[in-house]
């Protein structure tokens, strides 16, 4: 079920930041995005944009659970952070079963102590038009886009709640929350859901000292749209995107942290496009 990554710590996160940064009295006013000290589980990290998240989390000083269904994906990702100084262990993790989410946190916290930040990353996508869209289809990537949220959210912050102690919930939504394209219709409302669920948790869990945030991702390439993206209609989607290109990886950085730090503590509710102005783009 479990593999520990090898145990250590980062040296202090955000050397470029804090060397630019006053030393002494004056700084203590300056933004924290410091994780030395907190645990942070991340969904679908064997590879893609979660297992990227999940370096990232753990360079800002944070240890970090994988969690996926792919161990030999997942020990890979393990020991990456770990040659880099970091600690980490990885965790199976159908996130559309119950049970399987239960044993996950279990055994996450078991190898690295109590969950501060949960990353809700997990995500597949089926390109179908609607007409050809099955139920399994539907159910596929529903379960796992939505469902999953909800059963990972649920499942710390009943732990949250029961020990008295707050946490930080960032989900993966997508532009197409809020902006529709063809032939993913199950993605479009799994990833509007997960949208929307992130206000209601927000609104729900605020007073426990539970922050609930989104990020809504434009265009980025990964295993799920590379394909898509070098297409001619991909191509076609990324002129039409006021910054000229799609993101990378290393954009999303800013919002994770902003919203896993202290510095975000007091955003909750928030959905933020990284997207390069797309959804603001003229029709």
């Amino acid at each position: 079920m479990l593999a520990a990554g090898r145990a250590g710590s980062l040296d202090a996160a955000f050397d470029g930041y804090k060397d630019g940064a006053p030393q002494g009295e004056g700084q203590a006013s300056m933004a924290n995005f410091d994780l030395a000290g907190r645990v942070a589980l991340v969904t679908g990290a064997s590879a893609g944009l979660g297992r990227h998240f999940a370096g990232v989390l753990a360079r800002a000083g944070a240890a970090v659970a994988l969690a996926a269904r792919r161990r030999d994906l997942l020990d890979e990702a393990m020991r990456e952070i770990g040659a880099a100084g970091g600690r980490a262990a990885a965790v199976i993790c159908d996130v559309s079963d119950a049970a399987s989410v239960r044993e996950a946190v279990a055994a996450a916290e078991a190898a690295l102590g109590p969950i501060d930040i949960l990353v809700n990353n997990a995500g597949i996508a089926i390109s179908k038009p609607l007409l050809e869209h099955s139920e399994t289809d539907w159910d596929r990537v529903v379960d796992t886009n939505l469902k999953g949220a909800w059963l990972l959210s649920r499942e710390l912050a009943e732990r949250w709640v029961k020990a008295g102690r707050g946490g930080r919930i960032i989900n993966i939504a997508s532009l197409l929350a809020l902006r529709p394209i063809r032939h993913v219709p199950s993605y479009c409302a799994a990833k509007a859901g997960l949208a929307h669920l992130t206000h209601t948790m927000a609104m729900e869990l605020a007073r426990k000292g539970i922050t609930v945030n989104a990020i809504a991702p434009g265009y980025f390439e990964t295993d799920m749209n590379r394909g898509f993206l070098h297409s001619e209609v991909g191509q076609a989607l990324i002129a039409r995107i006021p910054i000229g290109r799609s993101g990378r990886a290393e954009d999303l950085d800013g919002a994770l942290l902003l919203l896993a730090s202290d510095a975000g503590a007091y955003i909750t509710g928030a959905v933020i496009p990284v997207d390069g102005g797309h959804a603001v783009a003229a029709v």
